[in-house]
């Protein structure tokens, strides 16, 4: 029995370290909370051609419709999304930095600012740098049944 138990303990750590090492090496967001407004799905084949935009989905697309607000001095942790993510700034500033720029230049965005993330593994963090709440509208167009986020690595490009 001691053996047994004893196995059995020494194999549930193993798992738990491992397990712990993917959690640690992940950046999960600090003080920010996102709630799920909506889901849908557009139908494959779904064609929107106007004079200023253009979308046409091959599959069907998942359209999620999230609000995520932050505290000051709060982030996301660094993720990046497999699809678009249509994004709104509802009340305070947002400062966005790109895993992919050596130089950590921030792109900031205020209320009534709107931008599309354009997905597709693009590794980002959404930081309040700000004294108020931070309060984005973000709408994911995400293939059936995917996550709307996947949380990365810090990539080391700013030293925050």
């Amino acid at each position: 029995m001691f053996r047994s138990t004893l196995g059995r303990a020494l194999v549930l750590g193993f798992i738990a370290a491992i397990a712990s090492i993917g959690i640690v090496a992940a950046t999960p967001g600090s003080s920010a909370v996102g709630t799920i407004l909506s889901v849908g799905t557009l139908p494959a084949g779904t064609k929107v051609h106007t004079d200023d935009l253009k979308l046409t989905t091959r599959d069907d697309v998942q359209v999620v419709t999230q609000t995520i607000t932050i505290a000051p001095g709060g982030h996301t942790g660094w993720h990046s999304h497999p699809g678009p993510v249509f994004v709104t700034i509802s009340a305070g500033t947002m400062t966005f930095y790109d895993a992919d720029d050596p130089t950590c230049t921030p792109g900031t965005y205020a209320t009534g600012d709107s931008f599309v993330d354009r997905g597709g593994g693009h590794i980002h963090i959404a930081r309040n740098e700000g004294a108020v709440n931070l309060v984005i509208y973000a709408t994911y167009l995400v293939p059936v049944g995917a996550s709307i986020r996947t949380d990365v690595p810090d990539p080391g490009t700013c030293q925050f």
